[in-house]
């Protein structure tokens, strides 16, 4: 997905020489699930970004800014969708496949994906009519489009399911994932998460530990979440507990460099358990800790902590 510095500023000519190279990120996905928010976030770490570009017309826009390096622009940040006169999968993969026949373009296709009662319930609140609804109810809209995105979907370089995402945590998960090349660390974000809610998408690493002594049987204990000190004692009171969070920081210890090695800029470390709000959260705020006094530069955060 990402790409060494090595890599993203140059190619090689026919005459040996070498032409810049561009940084593509190509934004799409449904209505209201956050392109917007994930342009700005990629325009906040270095990229030029552009909002509704005609398919047709982006190998035009590259072009020039691959044939010689004048200190302009190389990383681009480009949302395309159903705004655009005749916008269909097939067009977009047509365009696509040019693109990535291209040796001077790194693309990488972000799809952002959402619940659809989190959408309807988006455009309800902003008093927006869905693109497709035209003059019928929201969720056929929703519908619509989502059948017409799933070949894109399916081929996307990167999901990212905005459902339970605030606007910060979209924009810090975006940015993460993209910060240009002469960022000087991998950004490691460790999430909680409930295995009832499903798994996180965007997890590049998921460890389970159901197997840690679940405070939730404890009646004092189950209102709290693993960041009251009292819960946190309790998970770590485990005989196991302390062994697989050392393992853990360690194995990650030996990992992050390899993976920034490869030119990875992002990492999402998942934690689960059943219901998301007690051993997974103490051991994502530990494990979180660790890393921090290790030096890595760490988020932390907790999907299902407030869900019953």
């Amino acid at each position: 997905m990402t790409v060494t510095a090595q890599q993203q500023k140059n190619s090689p000519t026919p005459d040996g020489g070498t032409r810049p190279r561009v940084r593509l990120a190509l934004i799409t996905g449904l209505s209201g699930a956050g392109r917007t928010l994930s342009l700005k976030a990629l325009e906040d770490v270095g990229y030029e970004a552009i909002d509704n570009l005609p398919l047709t017309l982006i190998g035009r826009l590259l072009y020039p800014l691959t044939q010689q390096d004048d200190g302009g622009a190389r990383a681009i940040a480009i949302a395309v969708d159903f705004r655009q006169r005749n916008f269909s999968a097939k067009a977009f993969d047509q365009a696509t496949a040019l693109l990535a026949a291209r040796d001077d373009v790194d693309m990488t296709v972000i799809f952002l994906d959402c619940d659809n009662d989190v959408l309807a319930r988006r455009f309800t609140e902003t008093r927006r009519r869905h693109p497709l609804g035209e003059d019928r109810p929201v969720m056929d809209g929703i519908t619509r489009e989502r059948q017409l995105l799933a070949p894109i979907k399916d081929r996307a370089d990167l999901l990212i399911d905005t459902s339970n995402l605030t606007v910060g945590e979209l924009r810090a998960l975006v940015g993460g994932h993209f910060r240009l090349s002469d960022a000087p660390n991998l950004a490691v974000s460790v999430l909680s998460f409930s295995y009832r809610q499903g798994l996180p998408r965007e997890a590049d690493l998921v460890f389970d530990v159901r197997f840690l002594a679940n405070p939730h049987y404890v009646d004092e204990l189950r209102p709290l979440t693993g960041q009251d000190p009292g819960v946190g004692a309790y998970v770590a009171a485990d005989p196991a507990c302390e062994p697989f969070l050392a393992s853990l920081s360690q194995m990650l210890e030996t990992l992050l460099p390899l993976y920034q090695r490869e030119g990875k800029s992002y990492l999402t470390v998942a934690i689960g358990c059943t219901g998301g709000r007690h051993r997974s959260v103490f051991s994502a705020e530990e494990l979180t800790r660790r890393l921090t006094a290790a030096g890595h530069e760490v988020q932390v955060r907790h999907r299902d902590a407030d869900k019953q």
